[in-house]
């Protein structure tokens, strides 16, 4: 029997697509009208690498969702912003390990903290309790499909 409580028509993915992207698009203001040069998807990579510095391209992928390509052209315009440098993995020289710089690492603050009024801006007037279950339950949608 199926599980998908939505109408014909109704997708999933319409519903999450529709309010990540509202979300992107604010975070994005927010970056213009304070004067971050920074793209959402160049954050992301920024975002990534905040939590761990010094992984692989390859991470990054994993990480991001993204494939090669977007995560090379990621790179090279973050490179091209002085915001990480490329390290040749000393085990593996085909390897780039990505760094931060100084320069990324003291925009970490500013953004995140757009980033969190920009999330309080989305879930104004829900209650915890409904956040706790969208969560767990995209979460479960995502262990599904992984």
């Amino acid at each position: 029997m199926s599980n998908n409580h939505f109408k014909k028509g109704e997708l999933y993915s319409f519903i999450t697509g529709k309010a990540s992207t509202a979300i992107a698009r604010r975070l994005q203001k927010k970056f213009n009208d304070s004067g971050t040069n920074l793209t959402i998807e160049q954050w992301s990579v920024l975002y990534h690498l905040w939590k761990q510095d010094g992984v692989s391209q390859q991470e990054l992928c994993n990480a991001t969702f993204r494939d090669k390509p977007s995560i090379t052209r990621l790179v090279d315009n973050l490179e091209k912003l002085n915001l990480v440098k490329r390290v040749a993995s000393e085990n593996d020289r085909r390897i780039n390990k990505i760094y931060l710089t100084k320069q990324s690492q003291k925009l970490q603050e500013q953004t995140m903290d757009l980033a969190e009024e920009t999330l309080n801006e989305a879930l104004n007037s829900v209650p915890t309790e409904k956040i706790e279950v969208c969560k767990e339950v995209l979460q479960i949608v995502y262990d599904n499909l992984k």
